[in-house]
């Protein structure tokens, strides 16, 4: 493989694995609710730290924006705004099927579709190519890897070690949990189908690994609107705004979530540049995988599988293993 393609996976790594542990700081808030700290979250993720990035990196901002039109920003919005609704329901499936079982749902799904309808929409050629047919492999593995991963999650969480089995409440989750990650990927779709604005930002000098900062700001002011909108519905529904005081320590937590999770999309985004013309679809499968495989280390880590079965743990390492072989494959395919 080339060196261009081992940056590309090496950040693709750095990117999942950021992404990965960016739920884990709203483990530790004490006071505040689920809502107060989804806003800051949002915030923080969605308009300070995108905004400081773009200032930072993409040349003469305030001109490229201005020279656009409706037509370049449309998609990148629209797809930003589907996955605002995703980002809603996933903070929800997390909070009630746990970071292993909803990770694997949601970025199974998210993984599946954001790999392969870039693919299917622009690059359709490559799936008759040798390259292509390792890529394919490679999503299939990583499919497979995702519902081992899933079902290990689920005899975690039944009665596979002595608990009552889960009930209509889960199986609820569990819902919310697929159509969150049928619509995880709009941000991806977004990259994909806003090219326009990043090749715009290149030929106002901006370099190519830097591009994609000129194209997350529209997509997440999409994602924007359904986030605020709820977070400030449930302060109004469940008058937790008086939990914003104090303010401190509960106000680092969702800082840090957003920190982590817009420097993850910054570094996935660098990644796609690396990766070439199919960027945007293997450098998607690869940062879900490695995002998949950190969620499940942090949930070890962090006590969620204490108690678990034999069976359950013997499963989750199987779903290890096949997602570390998909990486191997999409990485070759991309070659």
């Amino acid at each position: 493989m080339s060196a261009a393609v081992w940056a590309g996976l090496g950040l693709s790594l750095i990117a999942g694995m950021m992404s990965g542990n960016c739920m884990l700081p709203s483990k530790f808030a004490k006071q505040w609710r689920w809502e107060n700290v989804w806003l800051v979250f949002t915030l923080v993720s969605l308009v300070v730290a995108p905004g400081i990035l773009t200032a930072l990196t993409v040349n003469d901002a305030g001109g490229l924006y201005a020279s656009l039109g409706m037509r370049q920003y449309m998609a990148p919005f629209l797809f930003g705004f589907g996955w605002g609704i995703a980002q809603v329901l996933f903070g929800l499936s997390i909070a009630r099927l746990g970071l292993a079982l909803g990770y694997a749902v949601i970025v199974g799904l998210g993984a599946l579709l954001g790999t392969m309808v870039p693919i299917l929409f622009q690059r359709l050629g490559v799936l008759s190519t040798s390259n292509g047919a390792l890529i394919l492999c490679g999503v299939a593995m990583m499919v497979a890897g995702i519902a081992v991963s899933g079902r290990a999650g689920m005899l975690r969480e039944s009665g596979a070690s002595g608990k009552a089995a889960p009930g209509a409440g889960y199986v609820t989750a569990l819902a919310v949990a697929v159509l969150c990650g049928v619509m995880a990927p709009m941000l991806n779709f977004s990259l994909a189908f806003g090219q326009d604005i990043a090749e715009a930002a290149v030929l106002r000098g901006t370099t190519p690994a830097n591009a994609a900062y000129a194209v997350w700001p529209v997509a997440l002011v999409g994602g924007l609107i359904p986030n605020i909108a709820y977070s400030v519905y449930l302060l109004n529904k469940n008058n937790t705004w008086a939990r914003f005081r104090p303010f401190f320590p509960d106000f680092w937590f969702p800082v840090m979530m957003g920190v982590l999770w817009m420097g993850a999309i910054a570094v996935y985004g660098t990644a796609t540049s690396f990766l070439g013309a199919l960027g945007t679809s293997v450098g998607w499968g690869l940062f879900q995988i490695f995002m998949i495989m950190t969620a499940n280390i942090s949930g070890v880590i962090t006590g969620e599988w204490t108690g678990a079965s034999g069976r359950a743990r013997g499963l989750l390492r199987i779903g290890l293993g096949l997602l570390a072989v998909a990486t191997v494959l999409m990485a070759l395919g991309n070659r």
